[in-house]
């Protein structure tokens, strides 16, 4: 019986030995797997499109980068960033272009639809990503820093589109009905931007530098990139293909994938990564809530009266303290304009005259000037408005309606405080002692030059002639303490 037990715990040893080999050996197996998984893209993973429509700004540099790192940590195959730009700021031009280089993900730029382009920034942008590509009847380039000498570069119908500091699309961007016109003539030469001063010609060269950078590592028209800073030229999508700025013109995006199917890329790490695109599905990423709020208090015009009304709500808080709707409003916009201004190249002298012409404003209200205080700030108000944001690029400025409207609530304010004040002059004293002078009084008792009158419903001590008697009428002629001096009403005149 003891032998019998014995050889029946022999042989579940065994079995559990042969299973837990067996189970380390399939784990084993699982967690390669999921290795190579890891190393790999995902079989059937979607190709992330974004779509980015208008000025390069803080919004859309938040919008890009926070997508591909979002890529990143799904291990996407490809995102493709759909763009119609007219340019941008410069710091929101390279925190994209950063994300793109740094993106373990290939990135595909594509001028889309037909009659959109990628000036100024864009063509920065076109030149960092992996793979290039471009609609028909689309342009870029015109990136040619114009702005920083004072001097135009925009077309006649004012679409320029600059880029601070700036880099602004030039007439050469002058879109045609099919598109072509924004390229320049072969025959032409383009009159080349000569820097009139140390810090022109510095701006210029760190452009030339940069761009020329990204076309030596993506493999692509570097003269050209001169060029397009230098003499802010343009190309056609088919000019851009022929001339080795782009890699293809693709008709939509399956067009693309196609096209790309195969290409060799080069990753941050110095790795390349042979696109295996063809027959990819495609998952479009709409800005979210974060992105379209962040536009719009990065506005400059959301901005400037996110500030004029915090600063007057804890105004009228100070005035009149235990309010709370004005403090708490006026706190919580400042807090919000004060991170806007943060994130826009702001000019710290407008910031200044802005804050200036508020309190002499406020002064006017509390020390009256008869209008001196009131309009000096509100013309140093405006004048803080126009030179606020320091930059041209199109829709990240001050608009002029809101300028002349902050000019008419500025003089309308001074004009109520000048008028109330004037008032206040005119007006006959309602209260306190100053308001007992020329006011009748009737004598109650009287010997010598002192006595007592009755006075608004109160008696009171006074001093006056000697020939008084009781029940005369008297008009105070003045206030001492609690002493009036009267004289005889009849001889008032």
């Amino acid at each position: 019986m003891a032998q019998h037990h014995r050889n029946l715990h022999g042989r579940l040893g065994a079995l559990w030995r042969m299973l837990r080999a067996r189970g380390l050996f399939a784990l084993a197996l699982l967690l390669g797997a999921f290795g190579l998984s890891a190393q790999s893209p995902q079989t059937g993973a979607p190709a992330m499109v974004l779509e980015f429509d208008g000025a390069v700004s803080p919004a859309s540099a938040d919008y890009i980068t926070r997508a591909l790192d979002d890529a990143a940590a799904r291990d996407l195959p490809l995102v493709i960033l759909r763009m119609d730009t007219p340019g941008g700021l410069d710091s929101s031009m390279r925190e994209i272009i950063r994300a793109i280089l740094a993106s373990p993900v290939p990135v595909a730029s594509y001028v889309s639809p037909r009659g959109a382009r990628a000036a100024s920034a864009g063509t920065y942008i076109m030149y960092a990503s992996h793979v290039a590509a471009m609609a028909p009847a689309t342009n870029l380039g015109a990136a040619t820093p114009v702005a920083i000498g004072g001097g135009g570069g925009g077309d006649d119908d004012g679409e320029d589109s600059p880029m601070p500091f700036q880099l602004q699309a030039d007439d050469a961007e002058g879109n045609g009905a099919d598109g072509e016109g924004a390229a320049r003539n072969d025959d032409e030469d383009p009159e080349e931007f000569t820097p009139g001063t140390a810090a022109e010609s510095k701006a210029v060269n760190d452009a030339v530098a940069y761009i020329r950078g990204l076309a030596e590592l993506r493999d692509r028209n570097a003269d050209w990139a001169e060029g397009a800073v230098r003499r802010a030229e343009s190309l056609s999508a088919t000019e851009a293909a022929e001339q080795g700025v782009i890699d293809f013109v693709a008709e939509n995006l399956d067009d693309l994938l196609a096209q790309a199917d195969g290409m060799v890329v080069k990753m941050s790490d110095g790795s390349e990564i042979t696109l295996d695109t063809e027959g990819l599905s495609l998952e479009h990423v709409e800005p979210d809530w974060r992105t379209e709020l962040l536009s719009i208090i990065t506005n400059p015009n959301v901005a400037l009266i996110l500030m004029l009304v915090g600063i007057y709500g804890l105004i009228f808080e100070f005035l009149n303290p235990g309010a709370l709707v004005p403090g708490t409003v006026g706190g919580i916009s400042l807090i919000m304009g004060l991170y806007s201004l943060a994130l826009l190249p702001l000019n710290w002298a407008g910031a200044g005259l802005i804050l200036l012409g508020l309190g002499l404003i406020v002064a006017e209200a509390f020390a009256p000037s008869f209008g001196i205080l009131g309009i000096g700030g509100t013309v140093a108000l405006v004048t803080g408005a126009v030179i606020l944001v320091d930059t041209d690029v199109e829709g990240i400025a001050v608009s002029e309606p809101l300028i002349a409207a902050t000019a008419v609530a500025g003089l309308v304010a001074t004009y109520l405080v000048v008028y109330l004040t004037a008032g206040s002059f005119r007006a006959r004293v309602v209260s306190g002692s100053e308001e007992l002078v020329d006011a009748e009084a009737r004598v109650t008792d009287w010997q010598g030059e002192t006595g007592h009158v009755w006075l608004h419903g109160e008696r009171w001590k006074a001093r006056g002639p000697r020939d008084l008697a009781p029940d005369d009428m008297v008009r105070v002629r003045k206030v001492t303490g609690l002493v009036v001096e009267v004289k005889p009403l009849e001889r008032a005149g």
